[in-house]
């Protein structure tokens, strides 16, 4: 067998890689945001009742929705027990209140790749400062902490979620067809990702909009994070150029 001449391409080194340790549920503090180990003896009757008559809310949720507080209850026992996951609760802090729940998963350190989900905001949370500053901080630590790669999924139908991980500066990276079967139905699964080399953009993005001098005195926003995050995403998905943004804060 003769020898190549000519070389083919390989991967970037990564020089020094170290993988960076995993989420222990340190409190993550913002302006407007408060993000709390998720504990159901501490939150589940708060965030049950901000859920409570809310059913569409877990539509595209693998779990849910829950007939009882004891029920809801349980399962953030269950969910917090889980070692492959990291949950939190988040506070709103200009209403004092707790709106909702977001989480690590798919946590792997060697590889540098973290995923944020589990995401389930009330109405009370929806489309405000401290909805968009919870993910924010929880990319703030992820990266900060050393991981390289930063991922968002979703079920494909799910088109404010797509919408929100564009927001927020995720790039589309495709569709896996037939990817899981939840609650008895097929889900297709978007996928999005940012990664280390565009937080620093990113971030300055974040503190941009969530600026007090980007809000007139009704709290209304002066510039929208779309346009800051646009220019930073590497790819945007198709499936929103004719659907739309929904209305941001």
């Amino acid at each position: 067998m003769s020898n190549l001449s000519v070389s083919r391409p390989v991967g970037l080194p990564v020089p020094d890689w170290t993988p960076p340790p995993r989420p222990e549920g340190a409190v993550l503090v913002g302006r407007y945001a408060r993000l709390e180990p998720l504990s159901a003896e501490d939150h589940a009757a708060l965030l049950f009742a901000a859920y409570d008559g809310e059913d569409w809310l877990w539509d595209y949720m693998p779990v849910g929705p829950f007939s009882s507080a004891s029920m809801y209850h349980r399962w953030v026992k269950e969910a917090t027990a889980d070692p492959g996951l990291c949950f939190y609760a988040i506070k709103d802090l200009e209403t004092g209140q707790y709106g909702g729940v977001a989480s690590y998963l798919r946590i792997d350190p060697a590889a540098g790749s973290i995923e944020v989900g589990n995401i389930n905001y009330a109405p009370r949370l929806q489309r405000t400062r401290a909805a968009t500053e919870a993910m924010a901080l929880m990319m703030r630590w992820a990266f900060e902490a050393g991981y390289r790669r930063y991922e968002w999924k979703c079920n494909a139908l799910n088109m404010p979620s797509r919408a929100a991980a564009q927001r927020l500066g995720f790039s589309y990276e495709g569709v896996f067809r037939q990817a899981l079967v939840v609650k008895g139905r097929n889900r297709d699964t978007a996928w999005f990702a940012t990664i280390d080399q565009e937080w620093p953009a990113l971030s300055a993005a974040y503190a941009e909009w969530l600026s007090p001098d980007n809000f007139d005195a009704e709290g209304r926003q002066i510039q929208r994070l779309s346009d800051l995050t646009r220019k930073i995403r590497f790819s945007d998905d198709p499936a929103l150029l004719d659907q739309g943004l929904p209305p941001e804060v």
